[in-house]
């Protein structure tokens, strides 16, 4: 670019000024948009680094930069020139529809952010960047009261921030959901989480009282650091993910995040279970393969990215559990396992490890769940949040209905709070309606996989080692389009029908039910 990015704008403003504004608008909002990535680009790095590599007393002084960055995106993004400009696009003529996704994206973002005085935009922004590090001192002393005042404050925010955006009659915890997954309201969502309940509570009952027994303890046991790690890489190379586009380091949080479509970054963790490891970077690495397969003209724009969360949750447990737990995936890759664990594994059959690996059995931690139970710590988490949110629950008092919620719906019980309300980092970040997600992609997955399998063999391709044609099947439908589309629209374009929930029950159900040996 021959002008600075300042002339740049500044050319834009002068042009507003003459009445021209007419004339090439969209191309006159570029300068700002693109300083506004910026700006979210830096915070992503800052957001990388506080979880993998950033000294723990770094902290509350990061907090302040990235406090000043977010002061600095906000105020980018509520110009007055960028309003205006946005006014004119809205009603220009010939844009594509990437463009016009692009305008959608800004006009709701500028709409978000002015509501909110910037002094308690960047207050906020602040407060959760070093709230991460009070919930990891918090979980690691068991502590749920060193937690509780920042919690509140986060909370606080939270419904303040939603007070400002809603929409007349809108519920505040409606606009938190949105924020996550448009077309989800607590009505839909509701439904959704009332199907689940009704049918996989008594389901999972039947299942933990079979007479089918299965053996997992040969998953536990020494299995080295060094070859967990070569074991991940060679995994996540395998489902697609690209190594000259990406990375991969190690958090106590697995999680993905990305930059630009070519620059996606995948953390895992190593522990003597050699199983968690290994479906975390599966998991993971859907959701890399996602940023990935976005289309280089969307990229680092507001559409270029995933198209909600739980479009990214259906990705990454599409190939953790429907690719990954599935018996056909291990024939072409198991023989890569004993090679790498002869000890831990020479006698573990290939099919008893498949097996192992499906075990059904209730636990306390949502990240290492089965996948029958996963959907029920989700919503555990959904109906605390509503009450949080709607109905001023106190949070002193969620450690104990945490607790009971656990052991109405999955028959356990935790006993301190790191193993119960302090397990996730996403209320420490400010994340409240960001759970359902979670139980949605499970449930997207499920019925992509229907209409997968209406035109191909999937088995068939999983047994030959062929997950690209998967993959490419995904990029067709889903990746490529970033977040030009919402979630609904992309599953409908995709298998023709809007979202339908029991699809994912019938898919746990026969799954488990063939497990198990029940009905």
């Amino acid at each position: 670019m021959a002008l600075s990015l300042n002339k740049e704008i500044q050319r834009g403003e002068e042009g507003i000024k003459e009445g021209k504004q007419e004339e090439g608008a969209y191309e006159k909002l570029g300068p700002y948009l693109e300083r506004a990535m910026a700006l979210q680009t830096a915070l992503i790095l800052f957001e990388w680094d506080n979880e993998t590599l950033a000294p723990e007393k770094a902290g509350k002084y990061t907090a302040r930069v990235q406090g000043a960055l977010s002061g600095a995106y906000q105020e980018i993004m509520t110009d007055k020139a960028v309003r205006e400009l946005l006014n004119i696009c809205q009603k220009e003529q010939g844009l594509t529809e990437a463009e016009q996704a692009i305008v959608r994206e800004a006009s709701e973002e500028l709409s978000r952010l002015e509501k909110i005085p910037p002094e308690e935009y960047r207050a906020y922004q602040e407060l959760v960047a070093e709230s991460a590090r009070i919930w990891s001192g918090a979980k690691k002393a068991k502590d749920f009261d060193a937690f509780a005042p920042t919690l509140k404050k986060i909370i606080s925010y939270q419904k303040k921030f939603a007070g400002y955006q809603a929409k007349d009659g809108q519920r505040m915890y409606d606009v938190m959901l949105d924020n996550y997954e448009k077309g989800f309201s607590m009505e839909k969502l509701d439904e959704f989480f009332g199907l689940l309940k009704k049918e996989l509570v008594p389901f999972l009952k039947r299942v933990t009282e079979s007479h089918v027994k299965i053996r997992d303890d040969f998953l536990t046991g020494n299995y080295p650091r060094e070859k967990q790690r070569e074991l991940a890489e060679f995994l996540a190379e395998y489902v697609g993910f690209d190594f000259e586009r990406g990375v991969m380091a190690e958090s106590a949080h697995p999680f993905t995040t990305n930059l630009h479509n070519h620059d996606v970054r995948l953390t895992t963790h190593y522990k003597d279970r050699v199983d968690s490891s290994l479906f975390s970077v599966i998991h993971e690495a859907g959701h890399g393969i996602y940023e990935l397969g976005v289309d280089d003209e969307l990229t680092q724009t507001l559409v270029g990215q995933g198209a909600s969360m739980g479009m990214h949750e259906s990705q990454s447990r599409f190939f953790e559990n429907i690719i990954g737990r599935n018996e056909a995936f291990w024939v072409p890759v198991y023989g890569k396992l004993k090679e790498l664990f002869p000890e831990e594994l020479e006698a573990v059959r290939r099919e008893d490890f498949v097996r192992a690996v499906n075990k059904v059995q209730p636990g306390l931690i949502r990240t290492e769940a089965d996948e029958l139970t996963y959907s029920l710590h989700v919503l555990v988490r959904y109906e605390l949040e509503k009450m949080l949110i709607e109905e001023d629950l106190e949070v002193e008092r969620l450690p104990e209905l945490w607790a009971d919620k656990y052991e109405e719906y999955l028959g356990v019980r935790p006993q301190n709070p790191a193993e119960g309300v302090l397990q996730d980092i996403h209320w420490a970040q400010g994340s409240f309606g960001y759970f359902p997600s979670y139980a949605l992609g499970s449930a997207f997955a499920a019925q992509m996989l229907q209409f997968i399998k209406k035109s191909m063999d999937f088995e068939g391709l999983l047994e030959k080692g062929e997950v690209e044609v998967i993959v490419q099947v995904l990029k067709r439908h889903i990746h490529r389009f970033g977040k030009m589309r919402d979630s609904r629209r992309l599953l409908k374009d995709m298998t023709g029908e809007d979202f339908n929930p029991r699809y994912y029950v019938e898919y746990l159900k026969e799954k488990y039910g063939k497990l198990y040996e029940v009905e």
